[in-house]
């Protein structure tokens, strides 16, 4: 895959999540969040599975056990926040307070791991949040903040986390497939014995949320994770995370289809500033300096 295919790789995965953010609060009309979360999961598992099946071929690379159960650990707990965070948030508030995982990312790779951003890149994380906070509050979704855009500002932080191990794993290790099934089948099963305890779940309540599921499933989960597993083998961590918050527009066209919503001109200048700060990645040239210093450090 090259560089500009690993983009546009990204880019649609926004979209998916983008227009899939609406189902993420539907469904919960039907079901608990932690249910949703499980089936989706469950879903998307089963649909990289063939993928997976495919994709194996040799011994795993030394370390890949572990990795894979940081990555898969780390986005269970993300996913499972953000679906809870609709119980209480907006479609508008959840789809933006969850993208400042754009600014959070490279904050966590320089922190944790000692992985350093260009200028540019931090420049574009900046001009992302600003562009968040301005489609957000344009469209009055930071009027009064609750539990559940607090529990998508922490569901950002583990998203942060999952965006840069994610990485690390996809450039060391490889096996894209692979890991996206491992990742989606773990979270489905952590989830498994708690959501029933928690929730009451009947086969009925399946039936009549089955199109929310598959299109969490299949685009939201299964195609736009496993487009970002594939592509974060070629974009580092803080580039990904200024692409993938496109979701952020996506959404909000959604929302002005779907739901016939009509952003203000300060939304729509905030949604320009995204696209702004996602052109500036795509144009970035690569330090060649860094991205060896950042191959020698995950070799170690």
């Amino acid at each position: 895959m090259s560089k500009r295919s690993a983009y546009v790789s990204l880019i649609l995965a926004a979209a998916f999540w983008g227009f899939g953010n609406i189902a993420q609060k539907t469904v919960l009309t039907h079901m608990g969040p932690l249910s949703a979360t499980m089936l989706r999961c469950l879903i998307a598992a089963l649909v990289m599975l063939p993928l997976a099946v495919v994709e194996r071929n040799g011994a795993r690379s030394t370390g890949w056990t572990r990795s894979i159960l940081r990555v898969a650990l780390t986005f269970t707990v993300a996913i499972a926040i953000q679906q809870t965070a609709y119980v209480n948030a907006t479609v508008v508030n959840a789809s933006f307070l969850v993208n400042t995982a754009t600014v959070l990312t490279p904050v966590v790779a320089w922190v944790y791991f000692g992985e350093t951003t260009r200028r540019l890149g931090i420049f574009a994380a900046c001009l992302t949040l600003a562009g968040i906070g301005l489609m957000a509050d344009g469209i009055g979704g930071f009027a009064a903040l609750n539990t559940g855009d607090v529990a998508c500002l922490v569901s950002a932080v583990f998203y942060a986390f999952w965006m840069v191990l994610l990485g690390r794993h996809a450039r060391r290790h490889g096996g894209p497939f692979t890991s996206a099934f491992v990742q989606f089948a773990i979270a489905a099963l952590l989830l498994m014995p708690v959501a029933p305890l928690l929730e009451p779940l009947t086969g009925e309540m399946i039936w009549q949320a089955a199109p929310d599921l598959a299109m969490l499933g299949i685009l939201s989960t299964a195609a736009a994770f496993g487009l970002q597993t594939y592509a974060q083998r070629h974009v580092p961590a803080s580039k990904a995370a200024v692409l993938v918050s496109g979701e952020s527009i996506f959404g909000a066209i959604g929302a002005c289809l779907v739901l016939l919503e009509r952003p203000p001109v300060m939304a729509c200048v905030g949604a320009a500033l995204i696209f702004l700060s996602i052109v500036i990645v795509t144009i970035e040239p690569e330090d060649p300096v860094a991205a060896l210093l950042q191959r020698n450090a995950e070799e170690e």
